[in-house]
């Protein structure tokens, strides 16, 4: 019922490091932002039929958001870097009944698919790059991969969450600025993210932004 991969003849510098990190989170158990369906942000705007043609879950993690967009009968695609998460996608698929297809894949290298998607989700993957010559690499990336007029829903830690622990914050400066160019960025709404430990949610934001 469903397809998992690691697409071959990649090109440029995957962070062997941080795969292997991911990984190994998946490894020692439930990681805290598996909460084991789609966050209610993504959720209403599927409700609202934001979500429609060909669909990308971003840093899928073990595929929430894409088995989501493919019980609406969509054609749906997650990838992560991570293979744990992805062998237990794609058991989620079989064990649901859904068509879905699963790639280990580093999001740095998204163009080499050779493919584009009409809308784009994304659930902590933008808030997980900690070197900040990664975010426009990736943002270009996610360019190539989408059509004109393409949308892509970001979800991420906000810099209105207060603490230290949990991923980077990101402020709504950072966001405009990674996507002036070629961009339009439609609204950025304040949101949560929801998350198996205490206090069970974060503060996020939930951002549109349209391919130009």
């Amino acid at each position: 019922m469903t397809e998992t991969e690691r697409p071959s003849a990649l090109t440029g510098h995957v962070h062997v490091r941080e795969a292997e990190d991911f990984d190994s989170v998946y490894m020692q158990g439930i990681p805290p932002w598996d909460i084991g369906r789609s966050q209610r942000a993504f959720a209403e705007l599927a409700e609202r039929g934001l979500v429609a043609g060909r669909v990308l879950d971003a840093g899928c993690g073990t595929g929430e958001h894409t088995l989501m967009a493919a019980a609406l009968g969509l054609e749906a695609t997650g990838f992560d870097v991570a293979a744990t998460a992805i062998a237990i996608a794609g058991t989620k698929a079989c064990d649901r009944g859904l068509e879905a297809r699963f790639l280990q894949l580093n999001a740095l290298v998204l163009s080499s698919l050779g493919e584009q998607f009409d809308t784009v989700l994304d659930c902590g993957l933008f808030h997980s790059f900690g070197d900040d010559d990664d975010r426009p690499r990736f943002v270009k990336e996610l360019r190539a991969s989408m059509p004109v007029g393409g949308h892509y829903y970001m979800l991420c830690f906000s810099d209105r969450q207060a603490g230290d622990w949990g991923p980077r914050r990101i402020r709504q400066e950072e966001i405009r600025d990674s996507f002036a160019e070629g961009w339009t960025v439609d609204s950025i709404q304040p949101a949560k993210i929801d998350i198996t430990i205490d206090p069970h949610q974060a503060e996020a934001w939930l951002a549109a932004i349209t391919r130009l």
